[in-house]
């Protein structure tokens, strides 16, 4: 069966989706939107058109400063594209932007019922209403712990250190539950000295407790740094030398792992009076040195790491703020201000030099809240513009003229898919003691595994054969088509459904949008004619099947 879907409904798949990413000729006949598609002026606060900096602002005094920063944004890409002789892409329809809003801020695409609301719902301000439902939902915590751990631990961390793997998850989406300032949670993880249940300590542990290595980690996570390259030598490129570096490094050099007969379930970490970096082939000691500031007093209290933390939320360091928006701009425009997102030194500009260094004086204004800073800039109009684009070239990606496509990842695929099983984690239904974490499930963990690719950039599609089969025949995806399995389809097999409801319920579970006429009538007489099997519950389980394997599924656009 897997092998006729593969071959036979190739066909079905390319009907089940286009392209968003396609250009489309000047000229050409566009999709119509669906009746309940309101435009994009109308589902925004202030009014006006994209990017006019209209002053005003409708809505409360205590909102007020997400609004003018978000019509800031707004007026900032506009010149630039009136600069550039660019007219930006439409507004993205009501479906495309439920669908994105669901993976940037929850990780996971939206539920039946949940699209069906959204796209019925004629307010002007359902987007914005959105944007708050999912910012407090307990998913979305949850994704960004998800988020924040796969760029600060290692994906090969050893099997048995998951346990600890997951005390970083939990330590992570209580700091985003509890909305906890961001420079104060960096700070938290700087001087963490515990594991077990707090997690954080493996971030050193899986890092070896090696200085050079959690200088040249932290700085590219936390600052945007690449001193690391200043390591050997001085930076070719940059303004970083090696002492830079190793000065750097010294911060973490009197840092020690204490041996534990319980060093494999709990990890625990000490700061000691004693240790020094030295440059590489010399006996020269290098004194604990701020990046790009002044070398620490040596009669300065506290350790080392408290040192660089109360460094790190003053208003010395001029790297904090701005890394942290640069991620967050990536997390939902799928590329950074700079790219790539951890190299943001002076021989890197950012595409919009005052955009950066607005969003950064914001970020700190608003006290360090990456929530807010999430809402003000999913509020934007340039975050809900279309993938599509009209026009026989398309403008340069920097210019963020229009949403660029996303490759889902590898976790939001499996969320996904466990969103259209119904079932509940593994971990969770063998163990209730570890139903706090789907991490411990090992269907998600070998899932996840599986899909992996090399690079992590959101724009970057690069599947290959492990992933397509996974996609094509593996045990999620044959437990989600099957007819006994699908959670989704014993559901769909109640005799309250006609075959057009069924069809319009299998569009809205996976690309949360209605089916087009065409794509509905070819659907509906699959399920009609029962398929090859004469079986009409299976050819339904045809159509998920064909659905889940499209770029549309596979990409957040």
């Amino acid at each position: 069966m897997a092998t006729f879907r593969a071959l036979s409904w190739a066909w079905v798949a390319c009907l089940a989706w286009q392209p968003v990413f396609l250009i489309v000729p000047a000229g050409a006949q566009q999709v119509a939107p669906q009746p309940d598609d309101a435009p994009l002026e109308t589902s925004q606060p202030g009014g006006g058109q994209l990017g006019d900096g209209q002053p005003g602002d409708p809505r409360p005094a205590d909102q007020a400063p997400r609004a003018t920063m978000a019509r800031r944004v707004d007026q900032l890409l506009a010149e630039r594209w009136r600069a550039e002789g660019v007219r930006p892409a439409a507004p993205a329809s009501d479906a495309e932007f439920l669908r994105r809003a669901y993976l940037d801020l929850t990780g996971a695409i939206p539920r039946v019922s949940e699209t069906r609301q959204f796209l019925a719902d004629p307010a002007p301000d359902k987007r914005a209403r959105l944007i708050d439902r999912l910012l407090d939902s307990p998913a979305h915590p949850t994704h960004m712990a998800n988020t924040w751990r796969s760029f600060m631990l290692p994906p090969n961390v050893d099997i048995t250190q998951q346990n600890n793997v997951v005390g970083v998850q939990r330590w992570l989406r209580n700091q985003f539950a509890d909305n906890l300032r961001y420079d104060r949670m960096v700070g938290d993880l700087l001087v963490a000295t515990g594991g077990g249940d707090t997690g954080p300590a493996l971030f050193y542990t899986a890092l070896e407790v090696q200085p050079e290595k959690l200088a040249a980690t932290t700085s590219r996570i936390f600052l945007g740094l690449q001193i690391d390259c200043a390591q050997c030598h001085d930076h070719p490129f940059d303004r970083w030398t090696q002492r830079d570096f190793w000065g750097y490094a010294a911060f973490f050099a009197q840092l020690r792992q204490p041996d534990s007969p319980d060093a494999v379930t709990a990890v625990s970490l000490q700061d000691l009076n004693q240790g020094e970096v030295k440059l590489p082939d010399t006996d020269e000691v290098v004194p604990p040195k701020y990046p790009g500031g002044a070398t620490v007093d040596p009669d300065a209290r506290g350790t080392r790491r408290q040192q660089l933390t109360i460094w790190l939320a003053s208003r010395d360091n001029p790297y904090l703020a701005r890394a942290a928006v640069n991620r967050v701009w990536a997390l939902l425009f799928g590329r950074g201000l700079v790219e790539p997102v951890d190299d943001l030194g002076p021989h890197n500009p950012p595409s919009h030099p005052e955009l950066m260094e607005e969003l950064s004086l914001y970020l700190v204004d608003i006290g360090f809240d990456l929530r807010e800073l999430l809402r003000t800039l999913a509020n934007t109009r340039a975050y809900q513009l279309s993938s599509r684009w009209e026009g026989d070239d398309l403008p340069a990606e920097e210019l963020l003229a229009r949403m660029p496509v996303k490759t889902l990842s590898a976790e939001q695929l499996y969320d996904s898919l466990a969103r259209l099983l119904l079932l509940p984690p593994a971990a969770m239904a063998n163990n209730p003691q570890q139903s706090s974490s789907r991490l411990l499930d090992p269907r998600r963990q070998a899932f996840i595994a599986r899909m992996q690719t090399p690079s992590r950039k959101a724009t970057e599609y690069e599947t290959g054969v492990p992933q397509a089969l996974t996609m094509m025949n593996g045990t999620e995806m044959i437990a989600a088509t099957g007819s006994r399995e699908s959670g989704l389809l014993t559901a769909l097999d109640s005799p309250l459904f006609d075959d057009v409801q069924r069809v319009e319920t299998l569009f809205l579970a996976t690309l949360a949008r209605l089916p087009r006429d065409e794509e509905s009538s070819t659907f509906v007489e699959y399920v009609a004619s029962g398929g090859t099997t004469s079986d009409r519950r299976r050819a339904l389980g045809d159509c998920l099947w064909a659905l889940l394997n499209s770029a549309e599924f596979a990409l957040n656009h």
